[in-house]
């Protein structure tokens, strides 16, 4: 069941990206940033991934959770697998969160079920029937001529990309995605130059 969508100026959508450095620390830095349509950033809140793990899921819901928001419109996440191979279930994100969701990325793939197989020899087949349940990717072109590729849950293709349209000044990323992805990877160098994140 798809959710009623509309966006007026004061429509927030939460971007979520994230920032690690593999062999450096075992956990990774998940940024997220309310933002409205009107481009005003009006919160930001971390979690803590574990590179490699199968956490991303409960991280992205702490983060939600903790920013304590009843306003927000929309959830927009910088790809379903993170941390290195740490996979987001996009099904139970949008049950438990009740928001509509789309999954972002920015090139074609093969997949990654190979690299689950190689890198997981133990835990691959629970990677990948998350993996497959988040659905196929979708090519859609947003308004400053970039393609990207998305997934989308509680909201049509058609409308995902006008949602994505009113966040995006230029280039592919959305604007609470892009500045998602400067908190996460600054705050990153931070903490692993203060010993902290290890």
């Amino acid at each position: 069941m798809k959710l009623r969508i509309r966006i007026k100026p004061g429509s927030r959508m939460l971007g979520v990206a994230e920032s690690f450095q593999k062999g450096i620390s075992k956990k990774s830095v998940l940024a997220g940033v309310v933002m409205r349509s009107d481009l005003i950033i009006d919160g930001f809140g971390f979690s803590f991934p574990t590179i490699g793990g199968m956490d991303a899921t409960e991280r992205v819901m702490e983060l939600y959770s903790e920013l304590k928001r009843e306003d927000l419109n929309f959830l927009c996440i910088n790809g379903c697998v993170i941390s290195w191979f740490n996979v987001i279930d996009l099904n139970r994100l949008y049950e438990e969160l009740k928001l509509p969701i789309i999954s972002i990325t920015y090139e074609e793939s093969p997949g990654l079920e190979k690299y689950f197989r190689e890198y997981f020899p133990d835990d691959y087949k629970r990677r990948i029937e998350v993996y497959r349940r988040n659905g196929r990717r979708v090519k859609v072109r947003i308004r400053t001529g970039h393609e990207v590729f998305i997934r989308n849950l509680g909201i049509d293709v058609d409308k995902a990309v006008d949602v994505l349209n009113s966040f995006t000044i230029y280039g592919k990323l959305p604007e609470p995605i892009r500045v998602a992805r400067i908190l996460a990877h600054e705050l990153s160098k931070k903490l692993i130059k203060a010993g902290i994140l290890r």
